[in-house]
């Protein structure tokens, strides 16, 4: 990877599960990476699982690499900007993983040169099977773009989209994860209504989902294909399916996904 050192500021999850990633994948040496991270247990933590350098200085850790990772939270991000910027050379590259932070937010509080790439991961990051999208800011060209991609293919699928599409983004895959979980746990409680025991509610209904995506990544087969093949008509998921659109799924989801777009471009506007 054509990166000198690479800094985190954010020992979060998700800055672990990059780093991580990195690590495990070759891409970056434990000794190029330094951590920035406030609290000292997570400190500690991160440097006995990854042996990276770690400090409580985020300043330090720039001031000692050359590509940055922010994974610190969108409602701190200006804060942490003016407080780096000193200590950021004039040429370096910045990564942002901050829900709803614009590339141009983060260009203004730093030096004319440096090269922004906005991204928008999401949480199976943390088991190497997240999906990651990524845009360049004003100045960022196509090599860093294509070192963004390798650093975070690391955990998962990359995904190229114009900046206009990052809240959009964030609505389907960035809080995406959360919809999943969200349903698997209203199908545990229906199992349970129906008689069964919490936990072979949850064995089964958690297994279904596993072996569901499963299905998806290995056939390549659209979600519309195999919900065909498993739906006889008047069998028993086609009753079921006829209650899901009978209670206004489609319309929940898209106010689901439209709420979640909003929500991220409002953390833009409080974070100006």
């Amino acid at each position: 990877m054509n990166t000198k050192k690479l800094s985190v500021i954010g020992g979060g999850r998700m800055g672990e599960a990059l780093l991580a990633g990195m690590i495990s994948s070759g891409r970056l040496n434990a000794n190029e990476i330094i951590v920035a991270e406030p609290v000292e247990a997570r400190r500690e933590e991160l440097a006995a699982l990854y042996s990276v350098t770690v400090t409580p200085d985020a300043t330090k850790a720039v001031s000692a690499a050359n590509t940055h990772i922010l994974a610190v939270k969108p409602q701190v991000m200006g804060e942490v900007l003016e407080q780096l910027r000193p200590s950021m050379g004039n040429d370096d590259l910045v990564i942002s993983i901050a829900a709803g932070i614009t590339a141009g937010f983060i260009e203004s509080r730093l030096h004319p040169e440096n090269r922004v790439v906005r991204s928008m991961p999401n949480t199976p990051a943390l088991v190497s099977a997240g999906v990651t999208a990524i845009c360049a800011g004003s100045v960022a060209t196509e090599s860093d773009l294509d070192l963004a991609e390798s650093m975070l293919e690391s955990v998962g699928k990359v995904v190229r989209v114009d900046e206009t599409m990052m809240d959009q983004v964030t609505a389907v895959s960035g809080s995406g994860p959360a919809y999943f979980f969200l349903f698997t746990e209203e199908l545990v409680k229906a199992g349970i209504a129906l008689g069964l025991s919490a936990e072979a509610a949850g064995d089964l209904a958690i297994q279904t989902m596993i072996g569901a995506g499963k299905l998806l990544a290995d056939t390549g087969k659209s979600p519309t294909e195999l919900r065909e093949m498993v739906t006889s008509p008047g069998g028993t998921t086609a009753a079921a399916i006829k209650a899901f659109n009978d209670n206004g799924l489609s319309a929940v989801v898209n106010a689901a996904a439209t709420a979640a777009a909003a929500r991220s471009q409002e953390l833009a506007a409080e974070s100006e």
